[in-house]
């Protein structure tokens, strides 16, 4: 698979993606508002179920923004390109993870440098 190849199916996964997390932001929170009610292990299942909505509501945001990220980079022609080394992102990973910024490589280096 040539280079724009492997660009253009990243490109139609990224919007496949932001398509769905799109869609899963749009539904409506759950009514976490009504008095509360039952026991104090009832409010605090209900307190933790509110935690997680937020929790994961905020995972789709930070994914949504990665994806945005690499459409930019697709855009202004530096999608592929590791931003820990300098060179390029393999393929393979590309196409695991099309948003990804950085290179096996790149990924070792960052890994190697956080401990």
């Amino acid at each position: 698979m040539d280079a724009f190849s492997v660009v253009e199916s990243c490109k139609k996964k990224l919007l496949s993606y932001k398509q769905d997390l799109l869609n899963s932001l749009s539904h409506s929170p759950p009514d976490y508002s009504a008095e509360p009610t039952g026991d104090f292990g009832d409010q605090n299942m209900r307190t933790q179920k509110e935690n997680e909505w937020i929790a994961l509501q905020s995972r789709f945001r930070a994914q949504l923004f990665e994806i945005e990220a690499a459409l930019s980079r697709i855009d202004n022609g530096s999608y592929g390109t590791c931003e820990e080394t300098g060179g390029p992102i393999e393929p393979r990973r590309l196409l695991t993870i099309p948003w990804t910024r950085v290179s096996v490589e790149g990924a070792i280096s960052r890994e190697l440098d956080h401990h």
